[in-house]
């Protein structure tokens, strides 16, 4: 099993609460939705602990991906694209990371 992090702020005119509205409308039942996925969260970061500072990003998405092969295909398709376009139009210059786990 293999995980893809994104870690992104909003771009300066992107809307907040527009975004939030369209994460749990589209992004998030979507991307759950694809066979090849095992999980997909979406997090709001508020602080760095121990600090005034504030975090590097404001959010960061973790994706569960059970079946890479099935993954690229699922991320093919129109439905993706769209929610990838629009997913661009919110983000500003998003960090993907892939990883794996390490098992205990």
């Amino acid at each position: 099993m293999s995980y893809l992090i994104a870690l992104f702020n909003l771009k300066a005119d992107a809307d907040p609460a527009a975004y939030e509205a369209w994460a749990r409308s589209t992004d998030l039942p979507t991307v759950r939705a694809l066979p090849s996925i095992g999980g997909f969260d979406l997090f709001r970061l508020n602080q760095v602990r121990g600090s005034d500072q504030a975090p590097p990003y404001q959010y960061i998405e973790i994706i569960r991906i059970d079946d890479a092969d099935g993954f690229r295909g699922d991320v093919a398709t129109d439905t993706m694209r769209r929610v990838a376009a629009e997913f661009r139009a919110f983000a500003d210059n998003p960090l993907f990371v892939a990883c794996d786990r390490i098992e205990p």
